[in-house]
């Protein structure tokens, strides 16, 4: 019988992804494009009709003690200097939204395709920022080369995933944005400041996963 993670506790890769293949499908979610069907995660959007569809890739790497790849966006005009996943907005030629998540992660970092086996989606995450989030969770053999694409990244990175995984570095915060009290989660790792989406969706992840 599976329980929630003790905080502190280690994972291993074969733990986290026989609980992931378990629990997570491939299977789109109605609420992807169905703005009437329930879809409870994420912020509160402004404006339903301006929603756009998105993926990001949660590339989780294979290692003895498994990380999670994250970015450090540049200074694009969208969410500049954040820690992000891989990804971007869904083009029509994708077959899927795992399909964009992996074309973005190709272009973004050059992140071999061969190298990243799709396991499944998480919950359907709606953004202030007027985005349909879906992400894909994915297991990637660590022996990767990254070449970034120096236009939107300015630096790729792996965290443990115990450390994302232990909810006690689950910060839930408030702040001010366009006269509305936003809270999101932080999950601060060392100089590097994880919020917001990115860490609001490695909370549905730690849910998913873990409880």
């Amino acid at each position: 019988m599976d329980v929630a993670l003790p905080s502190g506790a280690s994972v291993s890769s074969h733990d986290f992804f026989c609980r992931a293949r378990a629990r997570l499908s491939l299977d789109i979610p109605a609420a992807l494009n169905d703005h009437t069907a329930n879809a409870t995660r994420g912020d509160l959007d402004l404006d339903p009709c301006l929603w756009e569809l998105a993926a990001v890739l949660v590339p989780v790497i294979d290692r003895p003690e498994p990380q999670v790849l994250l970015t450090l966006r540049t200074e694009l005009p969208s969410h500049p200097g954040q820690i992000a996943f891989p990804g971007g907005k869904i083009d029509p030629q994708d077959r899927s939204p795992a399909e964009a998540a992996l074309r973005e992660a190709t272009e973004e970092i050059g992140l071999p395709r061969a190298l990243v086996e799709p396991i499944g989606y998480l919950d359907l995450y709606l953004t202030f920022s007027g985005y349909r989030i879906l992400p894909t969770v994915a297991r990637v053999v660590p022996d990767y080369e990254l070449v970034l694409c120096e236009a939107e990244v300015a630096d790729a990175f792996e965290v443990p995933l115990a450390f994302l995984m232990d909810a006690q570095n689950h910060s839930l915060r408030s702040r001010e944005w366009k006269g509305v009290t936003r809270r999101y989660y932080a999950m601060p790792f060392g100089d590097r400041y994880i919020w917001g989406v990115t860490a609001g969706i490695l909370r549905n992840l730690y849910e998913r996963i873990y409880t």
